[in-house]
């Protein structure tokens, strides 16, 4: 008898774990994933989201030449449709506007005065 509670309980605790982490991605998601709501944010919903997550576009940054190259990609490698030019255009001012290239998406390199001794530098 004992195998078998045991093997329930195992049972019942990985449901359990899984249905927190299902609360916990679909609350992440839900606020990570949100456009920004402006002029052209519907034609980014409708066309972009038929392939993939908007937090793929919400965590990528570019300028409109930038946004324009990943299109050209994804329609001569993954099979994006040509898009109508009055839609495409909306798109990529869209992406431009909220989405715009980043002056830098690292941080700054750490002080010199901050860096730990280098152990395999030579001492003379």
């Amino acid at each position: 008898m004992k195998p078998y509670f045991a093997l329930f309980s195992f049972s019942i605790g990985l449901f359990a774990a899984s249905l927190l982490l299902q609360n916990t991605s679909a609350q992440d998601t839900e606020s990570d994933e949100r456009l920004i709501i402006d002029d052209g944010w519907q034609a980014v919903q409708e066309n972009c989201t038929e392939c993939h997550s908007t937090l793929l576009i919400t965590q990528n940054s570019g300028s409109k030449t930038v946004w324009e190259s990943r299109i050209r990609w994804m329609q001569e490698t993954q099979g994006l449709q040509q898009l109508e030019e009055s839609l495409e255009e909306s798109i990529l001012n869209y992406l431009a506007q909220n989405y715009g290239q980043k002056e830098s998406s690292r941080r700054a390199s750490l002080a010199v005065t901050l860096m730990p001794d280098n152990p395999y530098e030579s001492i003379d």
